[in-house]
């Protein structure tokens, strides 16, 4: 019999590595993803609120004149409403301002983690001004194109979902009954760390911050309790694949319910404004109305693909080029673009979580201004006002954790940012008192 060795079935078609190659680049050159959401709440204290804004624009320089972005964002208040509306209303202005002028579109999303932590830090201080003795907690989400940048303080939680069903968390929750780190901080900073004690001394609840009773170890707000108790957010910064993936950004009174896994699982194959009623429907199934209950989800999604991305997650496709360098070895061709078909990259940008200014502000640059201010030579990383060369106090002034003895080096802080900051590191009492 003759050997047919080195002969295919004519019902293949083979396509050239090179071909390929060239074909999943042209893609990787894709535009901006379409952006979709949904939102659903149950209120029991009426102290949560949400911030969308689906055409927020920055101007650039040119060559790009500006940039749109979406903000989704979830404030869980307590101890009244306050702190929640008034974050609301002024945190994006005050991340906004912090950013230097002149910046290119990469670089803006590079200044982003770091106008993040001067943006939060000055809502918590200009609230505190007003004398006002409730907090909250912030999760505070950018989307520009395929980056996703998360910032939070609190308990509400922001996670990805992404093809083939791959669950993360964005953020950090800031218990502590279930953040060690936070607990040994607050106690280093002269807060106490306990639980509720009854009569008899038994004790009851989760661990609590004294004085207060907090059960949070950051928040905005929450003036009557103590400063150790900081308002600088985890920041986690994200480039999604062409694939895109699915954002849950929820109040505690869908996490104590629902695992992460389990939200993203309860609302797959769902488009966002129902997938979101589902999770709230989910979380009120288990567990009942026990706390205001909010949820946003965010779909984000390839330009030439209607679908959400959670739909159908083991038939997306994604970039071909970059499964090469991730993919396991097949010995069928036909098998192995179905797991690349599965696989989701995604690439992490930025993750800082430390509560120390002098870490998260980083070093000055004065070859670039905030975007407001009076143009001055120096200005205060935080309330971004004007200073004299005196008056400017280096962030790293004192601090263990600067890479330079030069009292001279950036950024600089006013004198009552300064003050708070000493207060946030237990270097001194808090200056705000409570009558």
């Amino acid at each position: 019999m003759a050997s047919r060795e080195g002969k295919r079935p004519s019902h293949e078609t083979l396509v050239p590595l090179a071909a390929l190659l060239s074909r999943e680049t042209r893609a990787a050159k894709m535009e901006k993803p379409i952006v979709r959401y949904g939102e659903a709440a149950q209120s029991r204290k009426g102290e949560d609120y949400l911030l969308i804004n689906t055409d927020t624009t920055l101007r650039l320089p040119p060559p790009n004149s500006s940039t749109a972005f979406s903000v989704f964002a979830i404030f869980d208040g307590h101890n009244g409403k306050a702190a929640a509306v008034f974050t609301r209303e002024n945190l994006l202005n005050h991340v906004l301002s912090a950013l230097p002028r002149g910046l290119s579109r990469d670089e803006w999303l590079q200044a982003l983690p770091r106008a993040l932590v001067s943006g939060f830090v000055k809502t918590d201080k200009e609230f505190q001004s007003r004398g006002e003795t409730s907090g909250t907690t912030a999760t505070f989400v950018i989307v520009d194109g395929w980056t996703v940048t998360v910032a939070c303080v609190g308990d509400s939680r922001c996670i990805l979902d992404t093809s083939g069903g791959s669950v993360s968390n964005l953020t950090v929750d800031h218990r502590l009954e279930d953040n060690k780190e936070e607990r040994e901080r607050v106690t280093a900073s002269g807060g106490e760390v306990g639980r509720l004690s009854i009569v008899g001394g038994v004790e009851i609840g989760p661990l609590r911050c004294w004085p207060g009773g907090l059960c949070l170890s950051r928040s905005i707000g929450d003036m009557d309790v103590g400063e150790f108790i900081v308002p600088v957010p985890f920041v986690k910064q994200v480039k999604l694949s062409n694939v895109g993936g699915r954002l849950i950004i929820a109040s505690d009174g869908i996490w104590d319910a629902l695992s992460s896994e389990a939200a993203a699982k309860a609302c797959r194959g769902l488009p966002a404004e129902l997938a979101a009623r589902q999770v709230v429907k989910e979380a009120l199934r288990r567990r009942g109305l026990k706390d205001d209950t909010t949820c946003i989800v965010v779909d984000i999604i390839p330009p030439d693909n209607s679908q959400e991305p959670s739909s159908s997650p083991l038939k997306k496709h994604n970039n071909f080029f970059r499964s090469l360098l991730f993919r396991k070895k097949s010995n069928s061709s036909n098998k192995l673009s179905k797991k690349l078909s599965t696989v989701s990259i995604v690439e992490e940008l930025f993750e800082e979580g430390s509560a120390m200014l002098a870490e998260r502000l980083g070093s000055g640059d004065c070859s670039k201004e905030p975007t407001t201010g009076g143009g001055g030579l120096f200005t205060c990383a935080i309330c971004q006002l004007d200073l004299a060369p005196s008056e400017g106090i280096s962030v790293h002034a004192g601090s263990i954790f600067s890479t330079s003895l030069k009292p001279w080096q950036g950024p600089f802080l006013c004198t009552d940012c300064r003050d708070k900051k000493d207060a946030m590191e237990g270097k001194r009492p808090s200056g705000v008192k409570v009558i």
